[in-house]
This record gives structure tokens, sequence and C-alpha cells, in this order.
């Protein structure tokens, strides 16, 4: 008899390794895997790109007026089995997660109607369950019914030096006191703005990964699964 399929909702700082943990156990569990985070980063190029990001200020109006033109989906990359998001139609993974669009990302997901068009969106892609999804409020606003919540988290520092190695990996120049500071104030303005702060749903289980490996944290998640799912 095979599983029953649930919903897995993984929240927790930027640059906590949410990605990489929520597609490895979407792999493992055969789910669909859908980063809203992307999303936002999406969003947020569209915004660039348009112009309507000028001064480092968001004009709010003119974006909210550009909803109905912003189409996110996701492709899954066979060559390097991971999903690649795709905006318009064009892809843009690698361009979303440049330090550029990392510096708006915060103050464009804290326009409620941005949030409110993407909410849409993913509460949709999760109607059959059998779904990982990980971002800043999946298991407190897109899916407060998942079965397993979990709110990741690490040092600023750690985190700062994670996402400093992946960009120094793709090439680009960066300097680790950026990063740093980068991180700090989107978990500011992520744990303080009006339209669905960053916290942790009551029911969420609380993983710490500062010190963890990549195979440490998902046989620590696996194990939740499985008994939730009373799996031996």
């Amino acid at each position: 008899m095979q599983a029953p399929k649930i919903i897995i909702a993984v929240d927790g700082h930027s640059s906590c390794g949410k990605s990489t943990l929520s597609k490895q156990l979407a792999r493992v569990l055969h789910y669909n895997y859908i980063d809203t985070g992307a999303m936002y980063r999406a969003v947020t190029l569209y915004a660039l790109r348009k112009g309507l990001i000028a001064n480092n200020q968001v004009d709010e109006q003119a974006l909210i007026n550009e909803l109905l033109n912003i189409h996110i989906t996701f492709s899954f990359n066979e060559k390097e089995q991971k999903s690649d998001t795709i905006l318009n139609g064009e892809n843009v993974e690698n361009e979303i997660r440049s330090l550029r669009v990392s510096g708006f990302v915060s103050p464009v997901a804290t326009i409620k109607a941005v949030r409110e068009a993407m909410v849409e969106q993913q509460q949709a892609m999760g109607i059959e369950k059998g779904i990982v999804m990980d971002g800043r409020d999946i298991g407190t606003v897109v899916f407060p019914q998942a079965e397993l919540k979990i709110f990741m988290t690490a040092s600023p520092e750690v985190r700062a030096k994670r996402r400093y190695d992946e960009l120094l990996a793709k090439g680009e120049t960066v300097a680790y006191q950026d990063i740093l500071q980068n991180v700090e104030a989107r978990d500011h303005l992520d744990s303080t703005r009006e339209e669905s702060p960053l916290r942790k749903a009551e029911d969420a289980l609380v993983l710490d990964n500062s010190y963890l490996s990549r195979e440490e944290q998902l046989s620590w998640v696996l194990d939740k699964v499985k008994t939730l799912l009373h799996e031996d």
C-alpha cells in the first residue's frame, strides 16, 4: 500500500540551505519541489528590468500594476537534476541568484499585493499534496495545515560564508563583509515587516544546521517524515 502524500513546509532565515534540503527531500520522496524564494526573486528581477526600482526604492504601485504580467513556473533541469525558475517563458535561474537581486528581495516581498499573488499560485500547486515547499511563511500563511513543518536556522556568519562560497564558485567577485551585511539586513527586514513577517509556526520543528552536513540534516528530516507516516 502506497504511503499517503503530505505537504512539507520548510521555513527559515535566508541562506540557511532551505532550498538544498527541500530539493533533497523532494528527490528522495519523489515529491514536487517548489522554491517560493525564487518566485519573489523573479518578481524582483522583473521589477529591476522594468525600471521599477530606482534610488534603492521600489515603486510599489507600478509593480502592483504589473503583477498580471508576471508568470512564474518551474522546469526540471535534467542535466543538473534541479528545478529552474522560469519568468514569462525565460529561464532566469542564474540571474535571480545575483547579489543585485538579493538586495531588493525583502522590500519587494513586503508588498501585500505581491505576496497575495504569489501565495495564490503556491496554494494551487499544493492541492494534490506530495510537495516540498520552502520560503519564509509557508507553515504560517501558505500551508498552515501542512503535516510537517520545519524551521531552519544557522548563525549569520555561517550563512554568509555559505553564500560567499556559492557566489565565488559562480565566478562572481564579492566581499564576505558585504554578504554578511546583506544577510543581517535581510534577517531584520524579514522579521519586522508588516506583511507576513518571518516567524516560526507553533508546531514547527527547529533545525539548526550551523554545524550539520547536508547528509546529517537530510537524515534528521527523513526520520521525522517516517515517524509521521508511521513507517519502520
